[in-house]
């Protein structure tokens, strides 16, 4: 009777440590970007903008336009998700941007949109 109460305690303790064993701590998901730099409108996103979004967002093209600051800066969070693939990925036909690139941009929206 003991042995089986041993046995029955054993195995109830490695289930217990198998199962507690098991669970996953979480971990912070936020992506935090650190800017340095104060990034320019003039210099830095409005070049970036003409290169890779004007080509289609331009007057008379697609929607919505991205000509000029007020323009890129009202639709700013949403230029930023398609930069990074959502809903859909932007530039159209890609490649994607690079992570600098749109780790500026993000730097940008952060530091208030400043037509700089």
């Amino acid at each position: 009777m003991k042995v089986q109460r041993f046995l029955l305690f054993g195995i109830a303790s490695i289930i217990f440590g198998v199962f507690s064993s098991c669970t996953k701590e979480k971990v912070p998901t936020t992506n935090t970007i650190i800017c340095i730099d104060t990034i320019l409108f003039s210099t830095q996103i409005e070049p970036m903008i003409q290169n890779n979004c004007t080509g289609c967002h331009n007057i008379g093209g697609s929607l919505p336009t991205l000509t000029n600051h007020a323009e890129i800066s009202s639709y700013a969070k949403s230029i930023l998700s398609t930069m990074n693939g959502s809903p859909q990925l932007m530039p159209l036909n890609g490649p994607a941007l690079h992570d600098t690139l749109i780790q500026q941009f993000s730097c940008w929206i952060n530091q208030g949109k400043a037509n700089n």
